[in-house]
């Protein structure tokens, strides 16, 4: 049996690799080059794929007895996971690029280069667990829950689960760097990346712009009656919820409530003016689609870091639905992922467009 083990040059990975060694399984060591490092303008080590990064992959490998590739994903992951990040702040959303990266990079390109080399699985350091059941295959969320990752995974397949693993999934953190400082890993005490790869520094706004090659017109801010508060700097600067960088003076606090794009405004209003118990998603993939009914009880994410609550989903169609929560939600954000959770099972989950 072999294995390509996708390798950031982070513990998690490395102790994946480790991991799978101790299986059986004849590795082979990967790490994705998915940009230059001039492309990003900043050097930083709360991200990925850095030069150092490769440099820890391959030690670690080294020190594993298996190869180490490099593969260059470059034009893909600018054409689907920055291109992607791109039009949606141009167009009053706030993407997840992690969960685009994970679809088209690790479980796509990744994948077809593991089957290229003879792999049976792809393996990745993800917080997430995959079980075989009487139906195929159930992605489940990862055993600590300060690590679960199993949000940005909802777009995988039944074929990409039935040839990918997690193996820190059945681990907390604190056992995964024990196990990395146990055997001299030189990653072992390494931070988490904390930023977007292509954003080290935090600045979307920046990113934009550089990628892009645009610079975006100023507008109005403006109250739900379409009262001018002020000027805004640029539409792509703004995200539903945002209080902070305002610049705006008012008796109480003010926050984006809504994106204009036609009209380039950017709509202000209270706290209270972002709760919803509403939301509408689109491009649904379903990870067993087989066993979901047209309408039924579950919980829900609408944001990476929060806690999956209560609500009822109707499907319309195959790829589209309504939720509706039990109780109202704070800011939920068009561009961001709805995810749907059975307990511990990952359903499925899409696109939130309003």
């Amino acid at each position: 049996m072999k294995a390509l083990i996708a390798m950031s040059g982070g513990v998690d990975s490395s102790v994946s690799a480790l991991l799978m060694k101790e299986q059986g399984y004849e590795c082979i060591g990967c790490t994705m080059k998915l940009y230059a490092n001039e492309d990003i303008a900043v050097c930083s080590t709360n991200t990925c794929c850095s030069l150092d990064d490769v440099e820890d992959a391959k030690s670690v490998a080294r020190r594993l007895g298996m190869p180490h590739y490099t593969f260059n994903f470059q034009d893909q992951f600018k054409e689907k996971v920055i291109g992607n990040f791109i039009y949606c702040y141009e167009n009053g959303m706030t993407p997840n690029p992690c969960i685009q990266c994970n679809k088209h990079m690790k479980f796509t390109e990744l994948y077809r280069r593991a089957l290229e080399l003879g792999c049976d699985k792809v393996v990745t350091g993800h917080y997430a667990r995959i079980r075989k059941c009487d139906n195929g295959y159930q992605l489940l969320k990862g055993l600590d829950p300060n690590k679960d990752q199993s949000y940005v995974l909802y777009e995988m397949t039944q074929e990409e689960l039935a040839h990918t693993a997690f193996p820190v999934g059945e681990l907390t953190k604190e056992e995964v760097r024990k196990i990395a400082e146990g055997n001299d890993f030189i990653n072992a005490d390494k931070p988490d990346s904390q930023d977007i790869c292509f954003v080290p520094d935090g600045d979307y706004v920046a990113a934009i712009k550089r990628f892009s090659g645009k610079e975006y017109a100023p507008g109005d801010f403006v109250d739900a009656e379409g009262n001018v508060l002020g000027k805004h700097k640029g539409i792509v600067g703004y995200t539903i919820g945002q209080r902070k960088g305002l610049g705006i003076s008012a008796a109480y606090p003010l926050y984006v409530t809504k994106l204009d794009v036609k009209n380039n405004k950017v709509v202000l209003g209270k706290n209270e003016d972002l709760f919803s118990k509403d939301v509408h998603v689109k491009d649904i993939n379903w990870i067993n689609p087989d066993i979901m009914q047209d309408k039924f009880k579950c919980s829900a994410k609408v944001r990476y870091r929060m806690k999956d609550e209560p609500c009822t989903v109707e499907r319309i169609g195959d790829s589209e639905a309504k939720i509706t929560f039990d109780e109202p939600q704070r800011a939920i954000t068009p561009g961001q992922s709805a995810v749907f959770y059975d307990g511990e099972v990952v359903l499925g989950g899409g696109i939130i467009i309003c």
